[in-house]
């Protein structure tokens, strides 16, 4: 199928953040040239909007594939409308312009029939050039998020079973699904605390201890990532859950995104935070060296608590608090020398390299503007790679201001605004 591509670009006096909170909401109708607007949900609660076009009794309709406010990217692609199109993919940036203001980017990749193929670029780029003039009256102030509420109570739930499974759990809401908040290497169930207490208003939460850490054991023998993805079924079953949101940190998000490979079919949301393919993408040598550099002091007889400190420093952000430190340094001293490195043991083994186009639901990926471990460029190229693989991609990208690797501890707020956003857009 012949293919072609748009792209218009436009300078406007504006702030960029105010030129952004209008173009960011997929389904106002600021465009001059709407007529009607509706905001739909598909099976999946990717958000769609149905619009008609002033002296057109066509329905068109389009989706919401990638969302940055940190960026201030959007991205959709066309479903119904346009006669004759075969695909129309656009995206649509703002950024700040050296001589003051901002600069608009929009662009669309279209693929349809010969004949077909010169009208709908050309009538694409006249919707673009009238977007972005009407951008520069349209801008207005960014609004505040809105404060969060009251967090929800939680209570520690045991499972008894080898191994034991310690829970920090919201009350059940009676619709059979579950966010379950996975740690990091250097952490526990407690990092969670703040977004437990955030989720429990839409969606029954849990934040589990991984084999070996805080309340629960490891099991009879090494554990591997199968085991963990073991452990999140039993928990389902246990709760009662039907369906799931997977929230991790770091070694956790690798560990949800394997649960994602192996059972896409269960997840309504995917949350992937300071990490995602873990040493799914890196040679023997490589992950060899990893584990025999972290094993070091574990050789010498050191425990956790010994290097906890060195590993808070580049954990942490430079704008890190006194207390935010202290309790990464808690999580880290509390680790047993046994489970960490049955957890570097089980890092270092990764079981396939990650087949993003099997990553069906929403996904939100979110890191630290400082985290060494994860940075800024590498978690956008892989949320760049999730939408690319994806056939219909729901993707959100965050920068969570002043954060190091651990964002959710550090700026808990922040994150949980995320979060619940994200969550607030999944089907009931």
């Amino acid at each position: 199928m012949p293919k072609d591509s748009v792209h218009v670009h436009g300078h406007l006096a504006a702030d960029p953040a105010a030129v952004w909170a209008v173009l960011r909401d997929f389904c106002a109708p600021w465009h001059p040239w709407i007529a009607t607007m509706q905001a739909e949900r598909d099976a999946r609660g990717s958000l769609i909007r149905a619009f008609t076009v002033a002296g057109e009794v066509t329905v068109y309709r389009e989706q919401r594939t990638y969302l940055s406010d940190s960026d201030r990217v959007l991205a959709y692609t066309h479903l119904e409308g346009i006669a004759g199109c075969e695909a129309y993919d656009a995206r649509v940036t703002v950024s700040p312009s050296e001589q003051g203001g901002s600069v608009v980017t929009w662009t669309a990749q279209v693929s349809a029939p010969v004949a077909r193929l010169a009208p709908i670029c050309d009538g694409t780029a006249a919707v673009f050039r009238a977007g972005i003039d009407a951008l520069g009256g349209l801008a207005r102030a960014p609004q505040d998020a809105a404060p969060l509420p009251a967090p929800v109570a939680v209570e520690r739930v045991v499972f008894d079973d080898l191994p034991r499974l310690a829970l920090d759990v919201t009350p059940d809401r009676g619709d059979v699904r579950l966010c379950l908040f996975l740690h990091g290497i250097g952490g526990g169930r407690v990092n969670w605390r703040a977004q437990l207490g955030a989720a429990g208003h839409h969606i029954r939460a849990a934040a589990m201890d991984l084999r070996g850490y805080g309340d629960s054991t490891l099991g009879p023998r090494q554990s591997m990532v199968d085991d963990y993805c073991a452990d999140i079924l039993r928990v389902m079953e246990v709760l009662g859950a039907k369906r799931l949101v997977l929230a991790g940190l770091s070694y956790g998000s690798w560990i949800a995104t394997s649960f994602a490979m192996r059972h896409p079919d269960l997840l309504d949301g995917l949350v992937l935070s300071g990490g995602c393919t873990g040493m799914s993408e890196a040679g023997p040598e490589e992950r060899e060296a990893f584990r025999v550099s972290r094993e070091v002091p574990l050789n010498a007889g050191q425990v956790p608590a010994d290097f906890a400190p060195a590993v808070v420093k580049v954990l942490a952000g430079p704008d890190a608090s006194e207390a935010v430190r202290a309790d990464l340094l808690a999580s880290m001293s509390a680790i047993p020398a046994a489970t960490y490195r049955d957890a570097l043991v089980c890092f270092t083994n990764p079981r396939e390299r990650f087949d993003f186009s099997r990553l069906t639901m929403p996904v939100l990926m979110i890191t630290g503007e400082h985290d060494r471990l994860a940075p800024p460029t590498e978690i956008r190229g892989v949320a760049g790679r999730i939408w690319d693989s994806a056939r219909r991609p729901d993707v959100r990208f965050e920068v969570i201001a002043g954060a190091g690797h651990v964002c959710n501890v550090e700026r808990p707020d922040t994150y949980s605004c995320h979060l619940t956003d994200f969550l607030q857009g999944l089907p009931a």
